[in-house]
């Protein structure tokens, strides 16, 4: 649905016709979701959720999931080439640099979102995402850009005390970072402090993190 969305919405009165559509298909909507689901505002919804679509709009929940409202759309207008969009300025290689860093989160966010982790739930597999994309996909502790295949997803207070799966518990890390936060092997610390080449103020900062997992910090 929200592909759909963000696809059509650049349609003149684009809402119409999908107001048109909510409303042929509300009868079969109804008979599907009636016994699974309950129709409601979406007060505890996502950060995604409300990233795009109003809280106002009644929609159905189903197994603790808000479904995106097919009439919940407008018109979005497109607006011609920028003259500030040029290589020959520094402002304008500034530009043009957020945009392709932008184009790129955006390519590694569809491999984030095509990937199956077991075992987790899907306000879990949901905050990672909007997490990722708020970061616009850098390491929260050494602030590089992350392909898919290098996100790890911590929990920064662990669940095991306590921790949730909510948006402010959950942070983006590369993977061997992530190691570094947990392990207790001095040997995989040395290397991996090492071959980052860690600074001293990132170093800190996974101690803090540490702190968090009640182990020891890492000289």
């Amino acid at each position: 649905m929200l592909g759909v969305h963000n696809y059509f919405r650049y349609a003149t009165h684009i809402n119409l016709d999908l107001n048109r559509m909510n409303y042929v298909l509300s009868f079969t909507t109804y008979n599907r979701l009636s016994n699974c689901s309950t129709r409601c505002y979406p007060n505890k919804a996502s950060p995604t959720y409300k990233k795009f679509y109003s809280t106002t709009m009644k929609t159905y929940k189903v197994a603790g999931v808000y479904l995106y409202p097919l009439c919940d759309v407008s018109t979005k207008t497109i607006y011609g080439f920028n003259t500030e969009d040029t290589p020959f300025t520094p402002f304008g290689r500034q530009r043009l640099e957020h945009k392709s860093l932008q184009s790129l989160v955006y390519q590694e966010l569809r491999k984030l979102m095509e990937s199956k982790i077991l075992n987790r739930t899907v306000e879990y597999l949901d905050n990672r995402i909007s997490r990722y994309s708020m970061k616009s996909g850098k390491c929260e502790i050494t602030k590089q850009f992350l392909p898919a295949k290098a996100v790890h997803c911590h929990h920064y207070l662990p669940k095991s005390l306590g921790g949730d799966d909510k948006f402010d518990n959950l942070r983006i890390i590369h993977k061997d970072i992530h190691l570094l936060i947990h392990t207790t092997n001095k040997m995989i610390i040395d290397h991996y402090v090492n071959e980052l080449k860690l600074l001293p103020e990132q170093i800190a900062k996974i101690n803090l993190y540490r702190k968090m997992c009640n182990l020891q910090n890492i000289q």
